[in-house]
């Protein structure tokens, strides 16, 4: 059964909910890269 529209708060938590993890994954991917990045460019200057 329908219950009704929902509120903007709770379309908001509903948007957060499906949206957050993803956004907050690719926030780690970026950061992990960026910190991978100079080792790398050390590596291959030290060949």
């Amino acid at each position: 059964m329908h219950m009704g529209a929902m509120h903007p708060y709770e379309q908001a938590l509903t948007i957060a909910l499906a949206f957050g993890p993803f956004l907050v994954l690719g926030g780690v991917i970026v950061h992990r890269r960026r910190q991978d990045d100079p080792e790398s460019a050390e590596t291959q200057r030290d060949r």
